[in-house]
This record gives structure tokens, C-alpha cells and sequence, in this order.
């Protein structure tokens, strides 16, 4: 057998293994041992996780450092926010207000009408597919200005970082229109459905879970198929690529759009089970927190991406309990030391460290119990089978 092949078969299966024990971690294990709160609190981690598998592909495959994934994960919960708002806010349950029927925050801010860019959020239906078309398109406006001018590298991310601080101003300073510094708050209910009972919470983990799992499904087949090796081409020896014949920026611009619309999902569903959307979530050190989930799972690892913004978020919240203070210095050493002691993240201390030493236990413990059937009584010892 042709050894690459082999070593791409093996490749793909420790992947689909690793998927299998992610999805019982997820689906068996953590509604098993937790409550409703931690299992909330866990499904709040996961929506981080779109974002990470988004980066795996653009900044691990393609080599597109983005720090303004904030800004998607920000739109696709706007997206929803706006929808549980209207929900919420008919004119029997604004009858109080000046202007019944528009979300407080709007009366508050003197507004007498709904804005003509809300009305269309009244559909469950269009806040779905707006919750990844409208990160996506800005993805795709980002993408084509900068990668159709072969802008990359630290260029790039610097300006996806001015991005996330221009729209987080654009959002607090439209307080009429977007709930300003506080957001869009007090989101109670989905097609009816109270999302505050403990009853939605578990049903919407398991959604969350279940979502995350396609993307990452989603994900692998990008990275299998020819496109992702020409992402990898592309990271590794763009000039090569382009003189290939390769339209290099439009797989730039496919990749970042397929990013953004990971995010956007994922802050969807952070605004369903939070139950508010902020612009907290869509500025520079959010965006700059989620490169760090994926640098410390393994920005090479798909299934990696999600243990890292697991563990760093649950360290953030064990942290911040106690010095809440210094947790973002704790944040910028964890990032230091991924750089420095392992740049491949938990995947690579995985694949270097504990997966040999796994191999080599299962290798001595089948070679133990071959030795064990060999020598059982009954069995046809060498010598004797030669005689026969």
C-alpha cells in the first residue's frame, strides 16, 4: 500500500475517533454529570466553539490570521436578539410605553416608529437565514477589498481589529437603534416558548451541541476534499499556487465567508441561551479571546478547537471567581506560553506526547495477549504443528 495513502487513512481515522468521543462528551457525558445551570453555562462555551472551528480552517488551513471574528459572532446574535425582542415586544406587553409595539429601548430614545431595517425580522424564517447571510456578506465585502488587493498576514488582521472597534462604536452610538452600550436585553420568549425555563435551557444545549457537531462535520469535508489541500497550498506557497493558475483571492474569500457564517451561528445560539446580545461580544478583545481558544486547542485540530475554548472558558470562570482582576494578564500569559512552549496547541502535545505513548501500551497489551493464547493449554505449540 502506498505509504502516504496509509498515513492519510490513519490521519482520518484518529480524527473520526476523536469526533466520536466529542460528540459522547457532548450528547453522554456533560448532561450527565452536571446541572441545568453548568449545562447552560457549558452550552454558552460551545457557542465560542463555531468561532474556533471557523479559525481552524481560515487562520490553521488557509493562513488567514482574522482578529475580528467578533464581529460576525456580534451580527448573527443581533440577528436573533432582534427577533426575541419584536417577540416580546407587542403592543399589549408595551401598552405602557409612548409608542406600543417597538422595543423599550426605542421608546426610551424618543423613537415613534419601528425602523424599516427591523421589519423584516418580524419572520422567524428570515432571521434564520439573515443570521448567516448578513455576517456572511460582510465577510465577503472585507474579503474581496483586501484579498483581491493581495492584502494578508499582519496587514490583515490589524485591519479586521480596526473593523470589530468601528462597528462596536457604530453600535453603541446608534443607542436608538440598537439598545446602544446595554444591547438588546430582557429576551424572554422563542415562537412562544419561554428560553428562561430550565426545560429550554436543556433543549437548547443539546440544539447548540448537535449544530456544533455539523460544523465541525462540515468542516472535515472542506479540509478532505481539494479545496481544503489548496488552502493549505495556498498557506504554505501562495505565489506557487497563483502561478499555477489559481484564483487565490476567491478561495480567500470563500474560506473567510465560511468562517464568518460559523460565527454567526454561534452567536445565534449564544443569544438564545444567554438571553441578551451586547456590543461586548463584538469588539477587539472578544475577537482576540477567541483566536486564543483556537491557539490553545490546536489551530490544526478541528476537534482540538473545541476542547481549547472549553477548557479556557471554564478557566476564565474559575479565575475571574477569584481574581477577577487579573484574569486578562492570566489570558495574555496562556497566550504567550502557547506560542512559546507548544504552537500546536492540545492537539499537538496530544499527538506528540500521549498518542505514542497510547500506541505503544496497546501494541505490548496485544502482544501480551497473543503470547497469553499461544501459550493456553490445548494450543498447537510451533514444534508440534511442524511434526504434524
Amino acid at each position: 500500500m502506498n505509504p502516504m495513502k496509509s498515513l492519510a487513512a490513519g490521519g482520518r481515522q484518529t480524527e473520526i475517533v476523536g469526533f466520536v468521543i466529542l460528540a459522547a462528551v457532548l450528547l453522554v457525558l456533560l448532561p450527565a454529570v452536571t446541572d441545568v445551570f453548568r449545562l447552560n453555562l457549558y452550552g454558552k462555551y460551545l457557542t465560542y466553539a463555531f468561532v474556533a472551528v471557523g479559525l481552524v480552517l481560515c487562520w490553521g488551513s488557509a493562513g488567514i490570521l482574522s482578529l475580528g471574528q467578533g464581529i460576525f459572532f456580534g451580527l448573527g446574535g443581533y440577528c436573533m436578539a432582534m427577533f426575541l425582542k419584536l417577540e416580546s415586544s407587542t403592543p399589549e406587553a408595551t401598552a405602557i410605553q409612548s409608542t406600543p409595539g417597538i422595543p423599550d429601548f426605542m421608546d426610551w430614545n424618543q423613537i415613534t416608529e419601528l425602523p424599516w431595517f427591523w421589519e423584516p425580522f418580524h419572520s422567524f424564517g428570515f432571521t434564520l437565514v439573515a443570521v448567516v447571510l448578513v455576517p456572511v456578506a460582510l465577510a465577503f465585502v472585507i474579503g474581496f477589498a483586501m484579498f483581491t488587493r493581495r492584502v494578508g498576514g499582519v496587514y490583515f488582521a490589524i485591519i479586521t481589529q480596526a473593523i470589530a472597534a468601528i462597528l462596536t462604536i457604530l453600535i453603541i452610538g446608534q443607542q436608538g437603534y440598537t439598545g446602544g452600550v446595554n444591547g438588546i436585553t430582557d429576551l424572554r420568549t422563542l415562537l412562544g416558548f419561554d428560553i428562561r425555563s430550565d426545560q429550554a435551557k436543556f433543549v437548547l444545549y443539546f440544539v447548540n451541541a448537535f449544530l456544533l457537531l455539523g460544523a465541525i462535520v462540515l468542516a472535515m469535508i472542506v479540509r478532505r476534499s481539494k479545496l481544503g489541500r489548496i488552502l493549505v497550498a495556498m498557506r504554505d506557497k501562495e505565489d506557487r499556487v497563483r502561478f499555477s493558475g489559481y484564483g487565490v483571492a476567491g478561495f480567500k474569500i470563500f474560506v473567510f465567508c465560511f468562517a464568518a457564517a460559523l460565527a454567526g451561528v454561534g452567536g445565534a445560539m449564544f443569544t438564545l441561551q444567554v438571553g441578551f446580545m451586547s456590543p461586548t461580544f463584538v469588539g477587539i478583545v472578544p475577537s482576540i479571546e477567541m483566536v486564543i481558544y483556537c491557539a490553545v486547542g490546536g489551530r490544526l485540530s478541528l476537534i482540538g478547537a473545541v476542547y481549547g475554548t472549553l477548557l479556557v472558558n471554564w478557566a476564565k470562570t474559575s479565575f475571574s471567581e477569584s481574581f477577577p482582576e487579573l484574569w486578562l494578564f492570566a489570558m495574555g500569559a496562556l497566550f504567550i506560553a502557547v506560542v512559546l512552549a507548544f504552537p500546536n496547541g492540545l492537539a499537538g502535545v496530544y499527538s506528540a506526547h500521549v498518542a505514542p505513548r497510547l500506541k505503544r501500551v496497546f501494541a505490548r497489551s496485544a502482544a501480551a495477549s497473543k503470547a497469553g493464547d499461544m501459550a493456553a493449554p490445548g494450543a498447537a505449540t510451533p514444534s508440534a504443528a511442524a511434526a504434524e
